[in-house]
């Protein structure tokens, strides 16, 4: 399965798999294969959801996934999946697929949204212009699947003589060097339309060629572009966008849409700075401190964690573990303080996973709502000031839910100097969902502690992302963006994006804190806890805080969501003043990431960097601690 981003492909996938992939409604969620089982007539068929993809030229790491598995050639049909309301923008791509020689259905899917903006498309003219299936459907809610499923079982590879015509200098380089390539999955004509926009991978191939072939292809692509006067790629665009204008002639007719005047409307509502800015305000608010932190981390916390947990489970815990177990050191990993199940249990299920469960379905509602596309509209103007653009509102995003997840979604980003910029913010200042919520719930009484970590940590973000894009050279990212319509939330859709991504994040977060109480119980066998809290004690003090609070620093090192569990649990005992929780806050969510996160930076980014960066965050964040409280201190202020 092949298109642009945001088209319904997963949609699809999950019809046809009856198996669950995150159906997103903002483009670039898809970042890796998913592959699903479906069986058509007793055939058994493996369905392949690749990235999103432009064409079959890749300009993105995410779009290469998926061109390379055209190269490979390891499938029977490609589902090209667009949307019907942009079928003129979308179908160069199906023409570079035919050309191609590639097996190609095309997937008119979301024809609900297409008729309701008044578009009419002649489905059966356009199958007999292009000599393929052509299939409308509406993927999420199922229909015109069993049609798509018997073009699948009943597909046969026609004519596949299909030509596109680009200028003579074009079409004349493509005949030269074309005999040349290597035989692939797609035809040589392709190939060398590729080769003349010096496509990475296919100059891979043409370097394995023979020396003089190899150099007489080079000569032939260096002789094009002496020729012309403009980039190759606008004669290929160029050619492409006639063929489709001959195509579609005649076959869509267009109306005005029912809806389409008030959703431009509000489209220019939420991407404008002077509405767009107190919308995206009041977003934050209800959506993610009232509901986030005032409803899942104050109410269903406070029943689990001081109603459940505390009068019944730990009592309860810790006297069978008293009776049953006569050895002390036992006793000491199982309960007590420091236990598997009174510590790692405890802060996973009654803490944690309250704030985590209310933020994921917060946060499905306004992704399936299609208010995430405009959201990166409407900042793309900051994120440039630190040397990205509005497309790294992907992984930005997705750090508030898990920054594991979205280090490695970086490497959807354009240019190596985006991925770095973006891991850096990631790992500084972006905290996870669960550390999120715990803050929200923490600063829930105290609005001006919530006002002071906000500003802080936007502050650290502009300064450590513009002074990172002055240091690391490169061009200024573009960016440009299709936006999908603005939907009511499907409650189906919510349910499933929240459950998917709760019983993911329960899998990977449970073991993590029960190995982070036994590493915590070791340390305290051994001695080593101790020794580490007494040393962390020091810049702890030096920022304001008390002792108490280096515990919650060390719980950080093995999770971040951890040490702001250890943080919420200090509060509660009514050791922090105003003061000291906005500077804990601040300083823990500029700490160190968290060894899951760490571990994919040395992955994406190399050792140096990861170490790099963990040298200069752990110093920083006490610093920029130490500076809050030095401020506060003096201007007298007393939150």
């Amino acid at each position: 399965m092949v298109g642009n981003p945001n088209v319904g492909k997963s949609a699809i996938f999950n019809r046809l798999t009856s198996s669950y992939a995150v159906v997103s409604n903002y483009p670039g969620t898809t970042v890796a294969l998913t592959t699903g089982r479906m069986k058509i007539a007793g055939k058994d068929y493996s369905v392949v959801d690749t990235p999103g993809m432009y064409s079959l030229y890749p300009i993105t790491e995410e779009e290469r996934v998926g061109r390379r598995m055209l190269l490979e050639g390891r499938y029977e049909v490609v589902l090209h999946i667009v949307d019907a309301k942009n079928l003129t923008r979308m179908l160069p791509f199906t023409m570079q697929l035919k050309e191609a020689g590639v097996p190609v259905i095309l997937v008119l899917n979301i024809m609900d949204e297409a008729e309701e903006t008044g578009l009419v498309i002649n489905v059966e003219a356009l199958e007999k212009r292009l000599e393929i299936p052509v299939i409308p459907t509406v993927g999420i809610a199922g229909k015109g699947v069993r049609r798509l499923k018997e073009a699948i079982k009943n597909y046969h590879h026609g004519n596949r003589n299909f030509h596109v015509d680009f200028s003579l200098a074009v079409e004349m380089a493509s005949m030269e060097i074309a005999p040349l390539l290597p035989q692939t999955s797609l035809s040589r004509r392709a190939l060398s339309l590729l080769a003349l926009q010096e496509d990475r991978d296919v100059l891979e191939l043409i370097s394995s060629l023979p020396e003089g072939e190899a150099e007489r292809i080079t000569g032939v692509i260096d002789a094009l572009k002496r020729e012309l006067d403009h980039p190759i790629n606008y004669d290929i665009t160029l050619g492409l966008r006639r063929r489709t204008s001959q195509i579609l002639e005649g076959i869509i007719q267009k109306g005005e849409g029912k809806t389409r005047i008030a959703r431009d409307a509000l489209d220019r509502i939420l991407i404008s700075p002077w509405t767009g800015v107190p919308i995206l305000l009041l977003v934050l608010y209800f959506g993610f401190y009232k509901f986030v932190g005032g409803f899942g981390a104050g109410v269903i916390v406070d029943f689990l964690e001081g109603h459940i947990f505390g009068k019944y489970l730990i009592p309860l815990i810790n006297n069978w573990t008293d009776r049953l177990i006569p050895w002390p050191i036992i006793q000491n990993l199982i309960a007590g303080d420091y236990g598997v199940l009174t510590l790692g249990v405890r802060y996973a299920v009654a803490i944690i996973l309250p704030i985590v469960g209310t933020f994921f379905v917060m946060f499905s509602v306004v992704e399936d709502s299609g208010y995430l596309p405009r959201l990166s509209l409407l900042i793309d103007r900051v994120f440039k000031w630190v040397g990205l653009s509005g497309r790294a509102v992907i992984p930005m995003t997705l750090g508030f839910g898990c920054g594991t997840m979205a280090t490695l979604v970086t490497r959807t980003l354009e240019s190596t100097r985006e991925r770095v910029i973006a891991t850096v913010l990631l790992a500084l200042a972006i905290p996870c969902s669960a550390q999120l919520g715990v803050i929200f719930a923490l600063a829930a009484s105290n609005p001006w502690v919530l006002v002071t970590w906000i500003g802080t940590v936007s502050a650290v973000f502009l300064f450590i992302g513009y002074l990172t894009a002055k240091i690391i050279p490169g061009p200024q990212p573009d960016f440009f963006m299709e936006l999908p319509p603005l939907r009511m939330p499907r409650l189906a859709n919510v349910w499933l994006k929240t459950s998917t991504r709760m019983r993911w994040y329960f899998v990977e977060i449970l073991p993590l804190f029960l190995l982070a109480s036994v590493l915590i119980w070791v340390g305290n066998v051994t001695g080593i806890f101790p020794v580490l809290l007494k040393l962390l004690a020091v810049p702890t003090r030096a920022i304001g805080l008390p002792n108490e609070a280096a515990q919650a620093f060390l719980f950080g090192f093995f999770r971040r969501d951890y040490g702001v569990a250890g943080l919420y649990d200090i509060q509660q005992k009514g050791l922090l003043t105003g003061n000291q929780l906005a500077v804990a806050t601040i300083t823990l969510t500029l700490f160190l990431p968290c060894i899951a996160q760490f571990l994919v930076m040395i992955k994406e980014r190399g050792m140096k960097m990861a170490l790099g960066l963990a040298a200069f965050v752990f110093p920083f964040a006490f610093l920029v601690g130490g500076s809050v409280n030095f401020m506060l201190n003096i201007l007298g202020l007393h939150l």
